[in-house]
């Protein structure tokens, strides 16, 4: 496939209690481009996350990735020292799902407003933290496709508290893909199981990509876990899912 030029620039979404910075990544040749939310591992909107909107807006989408810890840490990024998966995680502690899904929906009203987007779905993918935000997401009705990456947590938990976010799967109306290393220690293989079982449940389109000797964080070539092969699998995966839901 033929990458596209790109154009890069910073925007800011419109909230009612804040402004949240977004990372946009758009192809400079004209024409109307399905358009994907990229959401963050605890680290922030970094060199990682904005490369991997880079790599789907080259693709042929308008991706962009809003600052899911703009309430907490305005600015935030970070690498991968055990000192800022501390931080990370603190700002994670205090996010709530509410307010993560209002950001997602800001983006995609922002996106609705550029003449080259196409109007009629949307697609998500995040990373870790990101990864749990994308199963919340793709309740949205807008999102059409998601592709969550050993997102922890979903079974156990939701952001701000409440019901885990597993008990959200029967509203999500579109297709799910979800990535997992078996050596992720932080998502149990019985965690895992249980989400298949759910979405199985609910009948939700999705499939369930099971990485043997991968870890957490087996796709970010910048973390020690990176695991290539893996990695370019998962990728073909995701194209595959955006380009069958999204560019159909």
């Amino acid at each position: 496939m033929t990458e596209r030029l790109i154009n890069t620039t910073k925007v800011n979404l419109s909230q009612d209690d804040c402004q949240v910075e977004a990372y946009l990544a758009t192809p400079t040749v004209p024409g109307s481009y399905p358009g994907v939310i990229v959401l963050q591992e605890i680290f922030g909107v970094n060199v990682h996350i904005r490369d991997v909107t880079e790599r789907i807006a080259k693709l042929g989408y308008v991706a962009i990735a809003p600052a899911l810890f703009q309430r907490q840490a305005p600015g935030f990024e970070t690498g991968y020292t055990p000192q800022d998966i501390e931080i990370g995680r603190e700002y994670a502690s205090q996010t709530k799902a509410s307010e993560l899904l209002s950001d997602i929906q800001a983006a995609i009203n922002y996106l609705k407003t550029l003449p080259q987007v196409k109007k009629d779905g949307f697609g998500c993918i995040g990373f870790c933290f990101g990864g749990h935000v994308a199963y919340l997401a793709a309740t949205l009705p807008d999102i059409q496709a998601t592709a969550s990456f050993y997102g922890a947590g979903i079974t156990t938990r939701t952001p701000g508290g409440g019901n885990p976010t597993i008990t959200r799967t029967r509203d999500i109306t579109g297709t799910i893909y979800a990535f997992f290393g078996t050596e992720d220690t932080s998502i149990p293989k019985e965690q895992v199981d249980e989400i298949e079982a759910e979405l199985k449940k609910y009948n939700i389109s999705h499939h369930v990509f099971r990485y043997d000797g991968s870890n957490h964080g087996f796709f970010c070539d910048r973390r020690a876990s990176y695991n290539p092969k893996a990695a370019a699998d998962a990728w073909e995966q995701v194209q595959k899912l955006f380009t069958s839901v999204l560019a159909a």
